[in-house]
């Protein structure tokens, strides 16, 4: 697939053999970790021209913009890729839930016991 991504951007990205590079979400004042999604380089462009976070469905094999259909929107405030390369840091303003369950994030409700 073609993208409008910046080639500058795109030649630094480290992709999985499928072209996608995961996707965190954080709630930009908090700091508190909402969600992880995919993109592909269209979905970063996308994100970072639209101001709304896009990524790339696995299952469906198609775009979609978060709240779309939920109404649950992701504003962006930043984007940041970590020092490899290889994932993607979005810190957004994060409207109502930002998981598929109807949790605020998709980390609360199965927290794992650590061991001593």
């Amino acid at each position: 697939m073609t993208s409008n991504l910046d080639p500058a951007i795109a030649a630094r990205l480290k992709r999985s053999p499928d072209g996608l590079v995961p996707a965190i979400a954080q709630q930009y004042d908090t700091g508190e970790v909402l969600m992880l999604g995919w993109m592909d380089d269209e979905a970063l462009h996308r994100t970072l021209t639209t101001g709304r976070c896009t990524y790339w469905s696995r299952s469906r094999r198609e775009y979609w913009v978060k709240g779309d259909t939920s109404g649950h929107v992701q504003h962006v405030k930043s984007v940041a890729l970590d020092c490899d390369a290889d994932t993607v840091l979005v810190k957004v303003d994060q409207v109502g839930a930002a998981c598929h369950t109807g949790a605020r994030t998709c980390f609360d409700d199965d927290v794992l016991p650590l061991g001593k």
